[in-house]
């Protein structure tokens, strides 16, 4: 029997999520029985004849109990979706970031245990052939001096006009998990912990982060992150949304016999200081969850694959955490809606290569860096 599948969320990035859907249905893979979504839906991709629209997931759950359920809500909504797609009987297809704590994490995986109900979640870079030979080099460096994570992206203040909850801590008196490190750019912090598990280094240990903002906003837009796992190896990351040239996104790592840099989305890869060469091959996440319903292949992103990515993101968001330092004019070059940090490359470059954070340089705007334990997932 065809599968039934219902997407929650369905205008913004669920435009995306209803094209992958059209395409299942049209091979026969999946049948389409709701969409949901608080606002009309956008009109392209129109929506096909027939499908019901809601505007509350839990009518949708009551009137068809899909075979499975396409989240990709506001990040701070997933855990009540997901349990109540989990109590109809749904298996998930879970946006990235899954979940905005490790007691959402847990609780959620328990409930996926109880039921007997599957969740992979949205990191789709991981579902690259680019990203397995990146991962299968990786033992080859020999003792690996670190593993980095660089992406230089322009979001300008219509980005942040986008909705209520953009830029924002907390809203309604829920915590909101926005922020450059996880929500935009959440796939370089992923993809950057995915490498240190790959090489068997433990659990991540000690966070040590520095925050910037360039507008009055109230997370980072710009950030460095060191972090230390079991065995030492230290992860450090370095991204901004108030870039000069465009860095798509880059994993490297180093090692005493060569190196790795895999561009994770244009799945192009470098190996041992050659240039960067395109990888084809990607296998779709929701596909891979159809095929593990169907004959158990393992999915890719289960939930569990995610703890660390969660630890990280409850280290950065915990209330006592600083706000991100705000830049001031003299740093910034405003254009209009955009807003520039002249030279951010070239630091981004630094950080990387020397594994410091900007304080730590000497770098003139750089703050004191707040220092967080992580706790045992």
């Amino acid at each position: 029997m065809t599968p039934t599948i219902a997407l929650v969320g369905a205008n913004g990035h669920g435009r995306w999520h209803r094209r992958r859907i059209a395409e299942l249905e049209a091979t026969g893979r999946v049948r389409l029985t709701g969409l949901v979504d608080l606002r009309p839906l956008e009109p392209d991709p129109p929506v096909p004849a027939g499908v019901p629209i809601f505007t509350d997931h839990r009518d949708l759950l009551a009137e068809s109990a899909p075979d499975v359920v396409v989240i990709c809500t506001p990040p701070h909504t997933h855990l009540q979706i997901a349990l109540d797609a989990i109590a109809a009987g749904s298996d998930l297809m879970l946006e990235k970031p899954p979940v905005a704590s490790l007691a959402a994490h847990r609780t959620l995986a328990a409930a996926l245990d109880s039921a007997g109900r599957s969740c992979q979640v949205g990191f789709q870079a991981l579902g690259s052939v680019a990203w397995q030979r990146f991962r299968d080099a990786l033992p080859g460096l020999g003792p690996v001096n670190g593993i980095t994570a660089t992406a230089s992206w322009q979001r300008d203040d219509i980005y942040y006009a986008r909705s209520p909850w953009a830029g924002r801590r907390v809203v309604g008196g829920r915590p909101v998990i926005d922020g450059a490190l996880v929500n935009p750019l959440a796939h370089a912090v992923m993809q950057a912990i995915a490498s240190a598990q790959a090489l068997g280094a433990g659990r991540p240990r000690q966070l040590v982060a520095e925050r910037y903002r360039v507008r009055p906003i109230e997370v980072e837009d710009t950030a460095f992150a060191r972090i230390t796992f079991d065995d030492g190896l230290q992860v450090m990351i370095a991204v901004t949304l108030a870039g000069e040239d465009f860095i798509a996104g880059e994993i490297g790592a180093r090692g005493a016999n060569g190196s790795a840099l895999l561009e994770y989305p244009t799945d192009r890869l470098a190996l041992g200081g050659s240039p960067l060469q395109e990888v084809p091959g990607r296998t779709d996440l929701l596909t891979n969850l159809l095929d593990h319903r169907s004959s158990r292949t393992p999915l890719l992103v289960p939930l569990s694959v995610t703890a660390d990515f969660t630890a990280v993101l409850e280290a950065l968001t915990v209330p006592d955490v600083p706000e991100p330092h705000l830049l001031d004019d003299s740093v910034v070059v405003i254009e209009g809606p955009k807003r520039t940090i002249p030279g951010i490359n070239d630091l981004i470059r630094k950080v990387v290569e020397t594994l410091a954070l900007p304080s730590e340089m000497g770098v003139p705007w750089g703050v004191r860096p707040f220092t967080q334990r992580l706790p045992v997932t």
